[in-house]
């Protein structure tokens, strides 16, 4: 039996479905249209702090990011969250940020 030879793939770029490194998506909820970016926890190189949480997302680990679909949405509009702050930003009430001695009602 011959040894199996080896091929070159076809010049042009690499299609990535699915979970690849960059797939993103649409998302439409009711605080309007946004892409959604997965980051796989090899991909992530730099520590991130969560809107959702305010805790920071360590590098290495896996998460989202999201910035809005519309013009608005450039760069510096990218937000990094965690999976689960993500799927419950729309049942999460605005973070109030209050004083030491402020009542809590």
């Amino acid at each position: 039996m011959s040894p199996r030879k080896n091929r070159r793939s076809a010049p042009g770029p690499i299609p990535r479905g699915g979970g690849g490194m960059w797939a993103q998506d649409t998302e439409d909820g009711p605080d309007g249209t946004w892409i959604v970016r997965n980051v796989a926890g090899a991909n992530a190189a730099k520590p991130y702090r969560c809107p959702g949480c305010d805790h920071e997302i360590p590098p290495g680990v896996g998460h989202v990011v999201a910035w809005p679909a519309d013009e608005r949405g450039g760069a510096d509009e990218r937000r990094h969250w965690h999976r689960p702050c993500w799927q419950a930003r729309t049942r999460r009430a605005p973070r109030v940020q209050r004083s030491r001695n402020a009542p809590r009602y």
